[in-house]
This record gives structure tokens, sequence and C-alpha cells, in this order.
């Protein structure tokens, strides 16, 4: 069981990234559509176990030692080949913009240029990248229990200093805005946007693992963990609507409010998520190419480290924000894929 939540715990770090720890994906995808965002908040997290538990067991059944395998085993030669590009680029994306986003995290909380916030980031993420793999699972995995127990002391304090009854919470809350025109559509939204980047490093940790039930509750285990930090932070900020409305980071201003030191802690939770994020991308895109026991892996992780870097100075960022919005329909062609998949297979009890 521990090696299950070490990968359930490394996937949630990968996919909790700043938006999610900032409280701005929720707030759009969940909190916006009020009462409701609890509902879309259940449905996101039963989809997140079902998709976790399926894509480990791929991992597993297959042996991956990257995505490659597993998106051409379901999606077949044609439509695989799609896929396989799609994230290949995604994952190097999304890395890039960790590197950025931290660059003006650093300088917002710290004080310390951006240039020199995003260098840190890169160091940090190739230094990590140059361990070994269960290394860096661990490293990943670590971050997340820090996370939950910031979320639920937020959440505690929302609940007992909250000054709204449920009714004008949720009219607040509506007034917000939406990444989607309903919130069963949207929850369905956010699960596929997130798989598109999360599932190539939960097929990479599976990979390595013999056991096929060990991976099936790894993927159960992060899809519940990933869910309930949704529902945390969505009823955490729904009952502080009044005070979150507006604000580019929600619970960052929670944090404060209760406390500067917590502010601190959440701003420090906020660059680890950023971290987690760069790290398992940059990993998941660099075994896509290279073995990470050839002898060409080190001297490319540095490479494609710096080109990670080079490219969130000139611009990337904007390109992939604006490709961005198509993640979502690449994650319901993988979540169709991975369907199809189950049912093929026959046998989908964790066994």
């Amino acid at each position: 069981m521990k090696k299950s939540f070490q990968i359930g715990s490394a996937f949630v770090g990968l996919i909790v990234g700043a938006g999610f720890a900032s409280g701005q994906e929720v707030m759009q995808y969940f909190t916006s559509f009020g009462i409701w965002g609890t509902v879309g908040g259940i449905v996101a997290t039963l989809l997140f176990i079902f998709l976790g538990f399926t894509f480990a067991q791929l991992g597993t059944d297959l042996q991956a030692a990257s995505h490659k395998g597993v998106i051409y085993h379901i999606g077949g030669r044609y439509i695989g080949a799609i896929l396989d590009i799609l994230i290949t680029f995604f994952l190097f994306g999304v890395a890039v913009v960790m590197f950025a986003g931290s660059g003006s995290t650093f300088e917002q909380m710290f004080g310390i240029n951006t240039i020199a916030g995003s260098i840190i980031m890169v160091t940090l993420t190739i230094l990590t990248l140059l361990l070994n793999t269960q290394k860096i699972i661990g490293i990943i995995a670590a971050i997340t229990p820090y996370l939950i127990a910031i979320i639920f002391i937020i959440l505690v304090y929302s609940i007992f200093t909250t000054d709204l009854s449920l009714a004008e919470a949720d009219a607040i809350a509506k007034e917000q805005a939406s990444a989607a025109p309903n919130w069963l559509l949207s929850a369905f939204l956010y699960v596929s946007y997130n798989l598109a980047a999360g599932a190539a490093l939960l097929i990479v940790m599976s990979g390595g693992v013999k056991d096929r039930k060990v991976a099936g509750w790894g993927g159960i285990l992060g899809g519940i963990m990933l869910g309930g930090l949704i529902i945390l932070i969505h009823i955490g900020m729904f009952m502080k609507v009044d005070v979150v409305a507006g604000m580019d980071m929600p619970t960052l201003a929670l944090a404060e409010q209760i406390h500067p030191f917590i502010g601190i802690l959440m701003a420090i939770a906020l660059l680890g998520m950023m971290y987690n994020t760069a790290v398992g991308m940059f990993y998941s895109f660099t075994v896509r190419f290279i073995a990470p026991d050839s002898r060409a892996y080190k001297p490319a992780v540095v490479i494609i480290g710096l080109l990670g870097f080079a490219a969130s100075l000139v611009g990337f960022t904007t390109l992939v924000g604006k490709v961005y919005s198509t993640m979502g329909y690449l994650g319901f062609a993988l979540i169709i894929a991975a369907i199809i998949a189950w049912f093929r297979r026959g046998n989908t009890r964790v066994s």
C-alpha cells in the first residue's frame, strides 16, 4: 500500500500545479457554479478515480517506459500518433509555463527578480531529473501531504469564520467567471484538461511496477486525493466567496487572512506545486525520446532544461496559452480511448 500511496501522491503532485493550488482553476471550474459546484467536484472525483486506475494498470500491463506505448495501444496507429505528438508538445509546453510562472511568483511573493526566479526553478528541475526514477517519484509525492494540510487549515478557517448564508454565498459565487456553460460540462472539461498532461507521468510511474494491483490502487488513491482537494478548496472558497471574489490567487488571500505566516507557507506550497509539475512534465517529455538508463539521458536533461528556460523568455508561454484550450479536447479523446480500452481488457478489478 505504501507504493500505491506514493504513486497516487505523485499523480496528485503533478496535476496540482499553480493554477489548482492557488484556487483560480477551482474557482472557474467549480465554485462559480455555487452549490452545484460541489456536485461537479464529486463527478470530477469519480472520473479521476476511474481514469487514474485505468491508466495506471495499462502502464503496468505494458511495462511502459514512456507514454508512447500505452497511447499507441489505446489509440491505434493513426489516432495514437496524433495523441502522442500532442501530448509530447504539451508536456514541454506546460513545463515552460511553470518556469515562467515561478519567476513571476518569486517576484510577487519574495521580491526576487523574475528571471532569477525562473533560473532557480530551472536549476532545481534539472538537478532533480539527474536523480533516478524512484527518487523523482518520491520527491514529487512528498509535497502533496504538505499541500493537503494547508488546504485543510484554510477550509476549517473558512467554515468557522464565514458571515454568509448558503443562499448569499451561492448568489455571489454565480457572479464569478466560469470556464464552461454548466457545472457538468465544466467538471468533465477540468478532468480532461488535466488528464492530457497527467496521464503521461502516471503511465511512466506505473510502468516500473510489476504488480497491477499496486498500480491500480495508486491510480485510485490519486483520484481520491485529487477529488478531495478540489472539494476542500471549493468549499473553503465558497464559504468565503465575498472575500476571494475577483482575486488572482484566492487560496493565498485566505491563507494571508488567517495569519501572514500561513500566507508564506501557502506561497511555498504554490512554488512546490510548480516545481512538481515542471519536474513531472520534463521527465515524461525526456523519457519519451531517451530511456532514463541511457548514457545520453543526463546530457539530454541539461540541454532540454536550458531549451525550456530559453523558451520561457521568448514568448513560448503565449503560444502554449493560445493552444491550451485544445488540451481539453485532447483529454476527451484520451478519456474515450481509455473507456474503450477498459471494456476491451475485460478484467478490470483491482486484483
